[in-house]
């Protein structure tokens, strides 16, 4: 007599077949002279670039004017990709005090604008972020924007340094996110190569 019972899979069979869940990031380095953003998306274990851009704010002869570029641009930003998560850079805690306050502010305006759009905000120091995507926390711009070129495949000519500040710091939140997909957490670009060989080549 054939069962009355469906043929369905275990229930951990099943949410292996789900779809993973999408999540788009953006990541934002803050600057008063030009401000680097990045976008990337995850439905995986492997994120790829969406976009990457810089708000060139030289045009600007007063602060405040910048401030509110900072906020249009970025709300702009947030409308056209919808991200889930911003991930920004935190202000070098350096010597001169006025700089300080300056990238404080520039901060301040890209949050407000990622609060008044719901997002969650998770904020990461220079050196955590270089960590994350190079293994070395003193790295070097350029050191950055050459490791993350490599990790989502694109040709870093003519793109700001800036830019790629932005981008890395999307992609560090990945790594360092309490929630990723598909329930795995990677500290490092390093650490994602050691535990899935094969998909860096």
């Amino acid at each position: 007599m054939p069962s009355s019972k469906k043929n369905n899979p275990p229930g951990n069979l099943r949410q292996k077949r789900e779809k993973p869940k999408e999540r788009i990031i953006l990541g934002i380095d803050p600057g008063t002279t030009i401000t680097g953003y990045g976008v990337i998306k995850a439905s995986g274990s492997v994120p790829e670039l969406v976009t990457i851009g810089s708000i060139d704010l030289t045009k600007f002869g007063d602060h405040y004017l910048k401030l509110k570029h900072i906020f249009d641009r970025t709300t702009g930003i947030i409308d056209e990709y919808h991200p889930d998560e911003l991930a920004i850079e935190a202000p070098f805690y350096g010597k001169n005090v006025q700089s300080m306050l300056k990238l404080g502010r520039a901060q301040g305006a890209a949050i407000a604008a990622a609060l008044s759009r719901s997002l969650p905000i998770f904020e990461y120091a220079p050196r955590k972020i270089k960590m994350s995507i190079t293994g070395q926390g003193a790295a070097s711009k350029e050191q950055v924007a050459d490791m993350l070129s490599r990790i989502l495949k694109f040709k870093k000519t003519a793109i700001k340094l800036d830019a790629t500040d932005g981008l890395a710091a999307a992609l560090c939140h990945f790594f360092q996110s309490d929630t990723p997909v598909k329930g795995k957490s990677y500290g490092s670009w390093k650490e994602f190569m050691s535990k899935n060989p094969g998909r860096v080549k």
